[in-house]
């Protein structure tokens, strides 16, 4: 009888451990299955979701996706305690949002400067802050990129003020490498800036701009290197043109893996910047700008291209590995298109042309076009300075 009562619970205590191992499995299912939905890209969602014990941990800034965990489990009849941390962090306080106020800031996969160069940040661009680590911030850009940004390169701001900033009257940097002085004389450096470099405009003084940057420091611009937000807005415009003209004044500037900036620009920083000093914002990264658009040509068909096409280059899918895009450059015509390998260059798929580049013809993958072509990731800049 006492042998029979050890089998039961033992048999009991089997079944147990099987129900909760089940049950742990498809809770993870569950948690997959709602960032697949919401955050199948981590560049651009955070949902870092964990469960233990019967309680879910982690961290996310999508209430939505937040919201739908709960609903399902709750709708499996799944006990929780929910220990999720909703970003913006609360210990933030109402100043959630920053401005950049260097000419560049560099944003980082992790809260260090020894981290990988994620991406980069203009001056005057509005930024969501999610949480602190020390010094540093997590920070979401207008493309939606996450990344870690240094204290130095940002001032925090709560939304009132940044919605006065961003009533004022503004100024747009055209020069690609320029500088801001004390004064009008030109005689002592406040900040060196960059093409699309966005300030407050306070007066003028001798044809040339007084400006106020985002942390509050004062200078002058000189009159030719930059013109009115709204001038400059209301110019935008991704013609054959504009675009070549922009893509050439940056012919030269170093190859900076995470750069997005005339001073070091990688391959999709540079078709991002591009596009941005003509109005548009697009994705950061070349395996994100592939999937906008409309396809072009994936079988070499140069007769088929336009000028602001862009043309992907990487390693093609097979039945065991995933396509890899690795590259991105954009088509200027005449059997050319411009890049930044090395530096921003010119290169050919014409054998006869001086410019021939074997290299990226044996690994093109195909072109899009996402000119005049905005959806959800290709946004106009004034949906982000208003």
């Amino acid at each position: 009888m006492k042998h029979n009562r050890y089998l039961y619970l033992l048999l009991l205590g089997i079944l147990i451990a099987c129900q909760t191992k089940n049950n742990s499995k498809d809770i993870e299912t569950i948690i997959s299955e709602v960032k697949e939905n919401h955050a199948p890209d981590k560049r651009v969602a955070l949902f870092d979701i964990q469960w233990k014990d019967g309680q879910l941990n982690g961290e996310t800034n999508l209430p939505a996706a937040h919201d739908e965990l709960l609903q399902r489990l709750i709708s499996n009849n799944i006990s929780f305690k929910d220990s999720i941390q909703l970003l913006p962090d609360p210990a933030l306080g109402a100043k959630n949002l920053a401005l950049v106020t260097n000419s560049v800031a560099n944003i980082r996969s992790a809260p260090k400067h020894s981290a990988e160069l994620a991406t980069q940040a203009l001056m005057g661009t509005p930024l969501n802050v999610l949480k602190a680590d020390g010094s540093w911030y997590l920070v979401q850009t207008p493309d939606k990129y996450l990344s870690w940004v240094d204290a130095a390169a940002i001032v925090l701001v709560d939304q009132k003020t940044m919605n006065e900033w961003l009533d004022k009257e503004k100024i747009v940097v055209t020069e690609m490498i320029s500088t801001i002085y004390e004064n009008a004389k030109f005689e002592q450096i406040v900040s060196d800036i960059t093409a699309g470099n966005v300030l407050e405009l306070v007066g003028y003084e001798n044809g040339n701009y007084q400006v106020v940057l985002p942390d509050q420091r004062k200078g002058v611009i000189q009159g030719d290197h930059a013109i009115t937000y709204e001038v400059w807005k209301n110019s935008r415009e991704t013609n054959d043109s504009n675009l070549i003209q922009t893509a050439k004044k940056m012919m030269g500037a170093p190859y900076l893996w995470g750069g997005t900036s005339p001073k070091g620009i990688d391959c999709s920083g540079f078709t991002k910047t591009i596009y941005f000093l003509n109005g548009m914002i697009i994705p950061r990264d070349a395996s994100q700008q592939i999937n906008e658009g409309e396809l072009i040509d994936k079988d070499k068909n140069w007769g088929n291209l336009q000028v602001g096409d862009l043309l992907f280059f990487g390693v093609p899918a097979t039945e065991t590995s995933k396509e890899r895009v690795v590259h991105v450059g954009m088509w200027i015509g005449d059997g050319k298109f411009i890049h930044s390998r090395g530096r921003v260059r010119i290169s050919s798929f014409d054998p006869e042309d001086e410019h021939f580049d074997a290299p990226e013809l044996a690994r093109y993958l195909r072109t899009k076009r996402i000119r005049n072509q905005p959806t959800e990731h290709i946004l106009t800049v004034d949906k982000v300075l208003q």
